[in-house]
């Protein structure tokens, strides 16, 4: 039964794709994530000194997380336990917790156990980790495309250092595919390809750091072809056009990447640079991203960050909102970019946004008071027996709109909202200032 599972392992990893074959063994053959795998970095170090706690690798696909846990296996003199997410079960993690206590009290090795895609887990799967994690029965190694601190349990993450994956450099990119290509034993070092430099760096810029990508178009590209073993194989630009043919794009419209992308969107207009703006919204449409979730930053942004210093940033937003509902892609693209360029272009302030912040502070920190009765509701029988709306002013009945009263009780007296001076905001202080100066007068008198 073992022979048969060997020859069934040794069959999958013979027709396994190029990405799968190549994949490091070693430390030494890791290839980016420099920040913390470079010689002397922290986790190399771990891995060195094989004193791992346990760790949570994140980050976009194609950038090693995967493969490193594979090295981990290797380097480690731990049990080593491989699954994922999406296919394991909590009755098979607790078998593998249980095993994991009976390996540690019979041979002081602890377990590694590596959960592709964690994500996945639901909290209550996540929970049954728990204990032995803390306890130290069992060292996890997460491996998740979201934010974890967003998708993972919160008790998990604290008790596990975080390790963001950055997709990877052109160069690294180029190196990995000549790497393969000179591998005869996993790679395709028996084929004689040459491959230029030209088709190297255009795989590498369209595969957008995912070396998965990259290898697997190197492969599809050379696959298809008519290679004989003993004359050289020119893989040239155009082979390599024809065996990438879209630029990956990673938006994920669940993951965190969705939220970076509207992050930056978002800062851009609010720093008046419409140049940004429209290239991160770009990357929101190309990447797939719903056109009614960009509509609804844009109005933020119109509120948040322009406000009454331009009014028709909200007007356009709010039309953005309606008509990217009403018609959707491709043509709701110009409507966003036309709002979304306004916005940026508009004058800014923030004052809606402080003085609304600061009600609300005030309200949920006991600032409460009752209304005022010539403010409450008279519009109904017996109101006015009641004192309710008694000595109201109504100010159209007086000159210019307008006449002195007050509208908060004197302990909740505070200038909550105090226009810039700019843009539309400007002409709304002027007049705020004439109103003041009327009732200073006719207070003094």
């Amino acid at each position: 039964m073992d022979l048969f599972k060997q020859q069934e392992d040794d069959c999958i990893a013979q027709n396994a794709p190029l990405a799968v074959r190549m994949r490091p063994r070693n430390l030494e053959a890791f290839v980016g994530q420099g920040a913390f795998m470079a010689e002397g970095k922290l986790l190399w170090r771990m891995l060195k000194a094989d004193r791992l706690s346990s760790l949570i690798f994140y980050g976009p696909p194609g950038t090693g997380k995967t493969t490193l846990a594979s090295i981990v296996s290797g380097e480690t003199e731990s049990e080593f336990v491989a699954a994922n997410a999406t296919t394991i079960g909590v009755k098979q993690v607790r078998e593998v917790l249980a095993q994991a206590r009976v390996t540690l009290a019979t041979t002081s090795k602890r377990t590694v156990l590596f959960l592709d895609e964690i994500h996945r887990f639901n909290k209550a799967q996540q929970d049954v980790l728990l204990e032995d994690v803390e306890n130290g029965v069992v060292i996890l190694i997460g491996a998740t495309t979201e934010n974890p601190y967003f998708s993972v349990n919160s008790a998990l993450v604290s008790r596990s250092t975080i390790f963001e994956f950055t997709s990877l450099a052109d160069q690294d990119i180029v190196n990995l595919l000549h790497r393969a290509l000179t591998d005869k034993e996993k790679g395709l070092g028996h084929l004689n390809v040459i491959l230029k430099d030209e088709a190297a760096s255009y795989i590498a810029m369209m595969s957008n750091g995912d070396c998965r990508r990259a290898l697997g178009a190197l492969e599809v590209g050379v696959l298809s072809s008519d290679i004989e073993s003993h004359t050289p194989f020119v893989f040239d630009e155009a082979l390599a056009e024809a065996s990438i043919q879209k630029k990956k794009i990673v938006s994920d419209a669940s993951g965190d990447n969705h939220y970076d992308l509207a992050s930056a969107l978002q800062k851009s207009m609010r720093g008046s640079d419409p140049d940004a703006t429209v290239y991160w919204l770009a990357r929101l449409i190309v990447g797939g991203e719903d056109p009614r979730f960009i509509a609804r930053r844009i109005a933020v942004c119109a509120a948040e960050d322009v406000g009454n210093c331009d009014p028709t940033a909200t007007i356009l937003a709010a039309a953005a909102v309606q008509i990217s509902e009403f018609v959707g892609m491709p043509e709701a693209q110009l409507v966003l970019a036309q709002a979304a360029i306004y916005i940026a272009c508009a004058p800014k302030s923030n004052r809606v946004t402080v003085a609304i912040n600061s009600a609300i502070n005030d309200v949920t920190h006991g600032k409460t008071a009752q209304v005022p009765d010539h403010l409450k509701d008279g519009h109904y029988a017996g109101a006015k027996k009641m004192g309710k709306s008694v000595g109201y002013k109504f100010p159209h009945d007086y000159r210019d709109g307008f006449v002195v009263q007050p509208y908060l009780p004197q302990e909740l007296q505070k200038a909550y909202y105090q226009p810039a001076d700019r843009g539309r905001e400007a002409h709304m202080g002027k007049y705020l200032a004439q109103l003041k100066a009327q009732i200073d007068q006719m207070q003094g008198s």
